[in-house]
């Protein structure tokens, strides 16, 4: 599976420079020297030549563009690069319609997305024709289980009541929130 590390912002000057905007908590896969696959039809593939940093954004320069105009042209375009695994971190798409069930193997209800907090993410579960906001921590979401469609909520005494629950949107997209209350890829 791909992702996105990055997407390619206005042109900066005459020599096919862009500005970048950065989706990745791991910068280093866009060393020069990095061939990254596109989302354009038109340029699958762009390497990185060089990296600055120019007014606190990050600047990129590509062997296949060397002017303006081919710069312009691809604005909006992103970077792709294969996902790495990483230990209890998981996205979105993995989590939303898995079961939230208690310890004891109760079935709470469904995980329907996932909300950023003001100190760790939200995981959203629908319960009793309402969401619930669980934070996505280890002590309270022990265990995440994707292959058996399960995460285990050990919630606090009041969480699942009526007048904790708040309707919330979900993040679609977004990297998922790992279970020490940081953020995934």
């Amino acid at each position: 599976m791909q992702l996105t590390a990055a997407v390619v912002g206005p042109a900066l000057g005459l020599r096919g420079e862009v500005y970048l905007d950065i989706r990745t908590d791991d910068p280093g896969r866009l060393d020069p020297g990095s061939v990254l696959d596109t989302d354009s039809p038109e340029v699958p593939q762009l390497t990185v030549e060089a990296l600055r940093t120019h007014k606190g954004r990050v600047m990129a320069t590509f062997a296949e563009l060397v002017d303006r105009s081919g710069a312009e042209a691809l604005r909006g375009t992103h970077l792709l690069v294969e996902a790495e695994p990483e230990e209890d971190a998981w996205y979105p798409h993995e989590l939303v319609g898995l079961e939230a069930r208690t310890p004891t193997g109760e079935l709470l209800g469904a995980v329907v997305g996932l909300q950023p907090g003001p100190a760790q993410d939200l995981l959203l579960v629908e319960h009793a024709g309402r969401r619930v906001m669980v934070p996505f921590v280890v002590q309270i979401v022990p265990e995440v289980d994707v292959a058996a469609g399960t995460v285990t909520v050990d919630a606090p005494p009041g969480l699942f009541d009526e007048e904790e629950a708040v309707d919330a949107g979900d993040r679609d997209g977004q990297p998922a929130p790992r279970r020490d209350g940081g953020t995934g890829r």
